[in-house]
C-alpha cells in the first residue's frame, strides 16, 4: 500500500533582510525547495528583490512579515521582543499606532510587488500577540476589499513541536493563545498546524530536526525555516543557522527525505 502524500507548506522567513538571505531564498524557490516566503518590506534589499521574486511567483506564495522588533534605517518605534511580550500581556497596552506601521509595511509590499500579499505573518510572531493582532486585522480590513482574496494567516498557537526549545515554545504558545479563534472569528483562512521552532544555531542539527518534522507533521502544516546563503555579515545572530539550513534544503538529501516521508511541498491554497 502506497502512503498518500502529506501536504506541507515550507515557508522561508526574512526575505529582504539582506542580499545573501534573499539570494538563498530565491535559489531555493527556483529549484522548488520552498513554496512560500515572508518579506520584511522595510529591508534595504526589498525593492531590488521584489522584481526577482515576481519572476518566481508561480512557484511560491509571497507574504508580509510584519515587523516591530528589527530596527531598519529610516524606521522608528521598533523594540526588542521582550518589550512586546510584556506590553501585550499587561492589559494596559493600546497599540493605537500599530495599524499605521503595518499599513506602511503592506504598502511597501504592493508598491514593489504590484499586488497584495498572499499571506500575513509576523517577525518573531508578534502579529499573534494580544492587541497587536487587532492592529493587524484593522490593517487587513483597510487594504483588502470584501471582494478581494483575503490573506492566509500564520497561527503560531497551533505549534505542534518545540524543536528542543522548550522555554521558547512555551512562551510562544502562551503569548499567542487564542489567536486561531480570533482569526476564525474574522473569517480569514489560517494554517492548521505550525512547526519549525528550534534553537536557530549552526550546530542544532537542522537536517535531523527537519527529518523529524517531515516524518511527524500532519497534512496542512506550515513549516517555517530561515535559510540564506553563507555570509560574512557577522551582525546576523543566526547567520550560521541560515547557512546550515540552506545547505541542507538545496541538497539532494532534502528531496530524498521528502520522498521517503511521503511529503509533497505545496502552496497555501493547495493545502
Amino acid at each position: 500500500m502506497i502512503d498518500r502524500p502529506r501536504k506541507i507548506t515550507l515557508c522561508a522567513d526574512d526575505f529582504g533582510l539582506s542580499k545573501d538571505i534573499s539570494d538563498g531564498i530565491l535559489d531555493l524557490i527556483a529549484c522548488r525547495r520552498l513554496t512560500a516566503t515572508s518579506v520584511l518590506t522595510e529591508g534595504t534589499f526589498w525593492p531590488e528583490g521584489a522584481q526577482r521574486l515576481r519572476d518566481l511567483q508561480d512557484r511560491a506564495d509571497v507574504g508580509v512579515h510584519l515587523n516591530l522588533t528589527h530596527a531598519f534605517p529610516d524606521t522608528s518605534g521598533n523594540r526588542p521582543l521582550i518589550h512586546w511580550l510584556i506590553a501585550t500581556q499587561s492589559g494596559r497596552f493600546t497599540g493605537h499606532k500599530l495599524k499605521d506601521r503595518f499599513l506602511r509595511q503592506i504598502d511597501l509590499f504592493t508598491q514593489h510587488f504590484r499586488r497584495l500579499p498572499d499571506f500575513i505573518d509576523g517577525h518573531q510572531h508578534v502579529h499573534a500577540f494580544p492587541v497587536i493582532r487587532q492592529a493587524m486585522m484593522d490593517a487587513i480590513n483597510s487594504r483588502w476589499n470584501k471582494t478581494d482574496e483575503r490573506p492566509w494567516i500564520r497561527t503560531p498557537d497551533r505549534l505542534i513541536d518545540d524543536g528542543g526549545s522548550h522555554i521558547k515554545s512555551f512562551i510562544l504558545r502562551y503569548a499567542s493563545r487564542g489567536f486561531s479563534s480570533f482569526v476564525e472569528q474574522h473569517g480569514l483562512k489560517k494554517t492548521e498546524h505550525f512547526a519549525g521552532v528550534y534553537g536557530l544555531s549552526a550546530n542544532a542539527n537542522f537536517d535531523r530536526r527537519m527529518r523529524h518534522w517531515l516524518q511527524l507533521t500532519p497534512s496542512g502544516t506550515l513549516l517555517m525555516c530561515h535559510p540564506g546563503r553563507p555570509s560574512t555579515d557577522y551582525s546576523d545572530p543566526i547567520g550560521g543557522a541560515r547557512a546550515a539550513e540552506f545547505h541542507y534544503l538545496v541538497s539532494p538529501k532534502f528531496a530524498e527525505d521528502c520522498q521517503r516521508s511521503s511529503i509533497r511541498l505545496v502552496r497555501f491554497s493547495d493545502n
